[in-house]
């Protein structure tokens, strides 16, 4: 039974410490107990769990300008985030996540300023047809948190820059810019801002659940525990990857996402392969890629490695057909 809501809001705008509190939390979430996190990042583009760093934004720009490039441990696409953006976490243990509560909260929040949105999809909020708020979602061994952006006044301008965008992504979503296709809530209620919207997420968040929310202290562990975590998260291993060179690549978009399939083949065999996707489902691209290491490059053999990659919630059958025909196209 659900006993306890907890909230935390940071002034730090440093993505990689903001990343390494959310994992933080995530690992040490209390039984029955939800979590709010709030916080903000300073020109960041954030990454999918399994994107391409160097495919999904302008890097050399980045570096020009001193903006930062994270990579988060959900999936999904990779998000802009300046100090016109909230970020929200909603953290709790896999038995009291519910994602229309979730999603409540943001709606009721809005409501308080005179804005009336709507769920589009699985993983966007949307108002007068245009997207605000893009949602993620992580689900570890006990625990699970589902996070998204509240587009409020960024600048879109850098979201532009910096952000590469697919054709084929664009042409799915049926509009010719990123920008054509999101909105800031400023636009529609001049007086709302990032600061004066969080006491109404937090009054809506303990409306929605029925309790009263109350602040998380940091302890010394806890902060020591986050610095740590940051390590990771500042590292060029984890935002940029391994990069080797290829002969083979597999790209399409599908109505899940899109998906770019890369190996490396010497004598007829695979030695090496890496998956990027903005699939919301996560495992399979590190499984996929481990399977086709080592492989025969011929199609019988390419279709088995596809078809040993298991299915679980967000990765289905259907998925899996659609990456076994996009192989065998060699």
């Amino acid at each position: 039974m659900l006993e306890a809501l907890k909230y935390i809001t940071v002034s730090e705008t440093d993505p990689y410490q903001n990343l390494a509190l959310e994992e933080h939390l995530l690992r040490t979430v209390p039984p029955n107990t939800v979590i709010l996190y709030l916080w903000q990042n300073q020109n960041t583009v954030v990454i999918g769990r399994n994107q391409n760093a160097w495919r999904e934004c302008n890097i050399s720009r980045l570096e020009q300008d001193g903006a930062f490039l994270a990579r988060r441990l959900s999936g999904g696409g990779a998000v802009f985030h300046d100090l016109g953006n909230l970020n929200f976490t909603f953290i709790t243990q896999k038995s009291y996540f519910d994602l229309n509560k979730q999603l409540q909260v943001i709606l009721l929040a809005l409501k308080q300023w005179d804005l009336i949105a709507e769920i589009s999809g699985r993983n966007d909020i949307h108002i007068e047809g245009k997207k605000f708020s893009g949602n993620a979602f992580y689900l570890s061994q006990t625990g699970c948190y589902h996070h998204g952006t509240i587009l409020v006044n960024v600048d879109f301008s850098k979201l532009n820059q910096y952000l590469q965008v697919s054709a084929e992504k664009l042409a799915a979503k049926g509009v010719a810019s990123v920008q054509s296709r999101v909105i800031n809530l400023v636009s529609l209620n001049p007086a709302l801002n990032t600061q004066n919207i969080q006491p109404a997420l937090l009054q809506a968040f303990g409306e929605v659940y029925g309790f009263t929310p109350q602040p998380i202290e940091l302890s010394a562990a806890d902060k020591a525990d986050v610095l740590r975590l940051r390590e990771k998260y500042a590292s060029w291993d984890w935002n940029f990857g391994q990069q080797f060179p290829f002969s083979t690549e597999w790209a399409k978009r599908f109505s899940w996402g899109e998906i770019q399939i890369r190996v490396q083949v010497d004598n007829g065999q695979i030695t090496e392969a890496h998956v990027y996707t903005d699939a919301m489902a996560i495992d399979f691209a590190d499984q996929l890629a481990d399977l086709l290491t080592g492989c025969r490059f011929q199609k019988d053999a390419l279709r088995m490695a596809c078809g040993a990659v298991p299915l679980e919630s967000n990765f289905t059958e259907e998925m899996r057909n659609e990456i076994q025909n996009l192989i065998e196209t060699l």
